[in-house]
């Protein structure tokens, strides 16, 4: 059983450290807030929304999140599938209208059920591509498979366009084993999330808006030691995938400065 964050990237690792290809996974979605959903059948992926568990869902559609007082906040029977959500929840142990900070998606509304796709913090949306966590996971998880590599941790950031100069979105990768070929591994990425979002492969098309992305290679426990630096070693702490500014990805390349492949 697992949750708390994509499993995508590290199913392959897994499938390799049990070594049984009949192994089954089950996602769960639960927070210190309450239980909100389980994966009900073989496919991942897919978590059925828990209904009889003491709490009243909302959602505010991200296309209109601010975190002002004046966004549109919509009842379940109002969602819609295949569009993005931040979730507010209101329980009986005393929340109300709390946003607990994620977002999903409905996959279906008859029954409700849900994938979690980031966080309302993590997104990248520099000039409309519209990149959130949900994409990287996919899109790394088959660029590793491609290559045959396995991923410890990542983050991405914006390079910020500058006069004439096209943005990027710019990659640290902490892996296993670096790839063969650290640049066609970084044009397969690229590529592939250009393949699950249609707003990024729009703004990367003849480089009209973003040039393809830049590749860090991170250096072996490049992640945790900015975790320990920040006093936030513990399950409770995760790397930020994604990040709307640059403070991130600049620390880590100056604690990164000194690896070479």
């Amino acid at each position: 059983f697992h949750g708390g964050i994509s499993f995508e990237p590290y199913r392959k690792q897994f499938d390799e450290l049990i070594g049984k290809p009949d192994m089954r996974y089950m996602e769960i979605y639960n927070a210190s807030e309450g239980f909100f959903a389980f994966q009900d059948e073989k496919t991942p992926g897919t978590l059925q929304l828990m209904l009889d568990y003491d709490i009243f869902y909302e959602f505010i559609p991200m296309t209109e999140f601010n975190g002002s007082q004046s966004e549109k906040i919509i009842p379940l029977w109002e969602t819609e599938p295949g569009l993005n959500y931040a979730m507010v929840i209101s329980s009986s142990s005393g929340l109300w209208r709390y946003i607990i900070g994620d977002t999903v998606s409905f996959t279906s509304v008859r029954p409700y059920k849900i994938k979690v796709t980031g966080r309302t913090k993590h997104f990248i949306n520099m000039v409309g591509e519209e990149v959130v966590v949900e994409n990287t996971d996919k899109a790394l998880k088959l660029a590793s498979e491609k290559h045959g590599v396995f991923v410890k941790d990542y983050t991405v950031a914006p390079v910020f366009m500058r006069g004439t100069q096209k943005g990027a979105h710019e990659w640290m990768i902490e892996f296993k084993e670096p790839p063969k070929d650290v640049e066609t591994f970084a044009a397969d990425l690229d590529r592939f999330l250009q393949q699950v979002n249609s707003d990024y492969q729009i703004k990367r098309t003849n480089d009209i808006s973003l040039k393809q992305l830049i590749l860090h290679v991170a250096r072996p426990g490049l992640f945790q030691d900015w975790l320990a630096k920040h006093n936030k070693l513990g399950g409770q702490h995760k790397i930020p995938r994604l990040r709307t500014d640059r403070e991130l990805m600049e620390e880590l390349l100056e604690m990164n400065t000194s690896f070479s492949l």
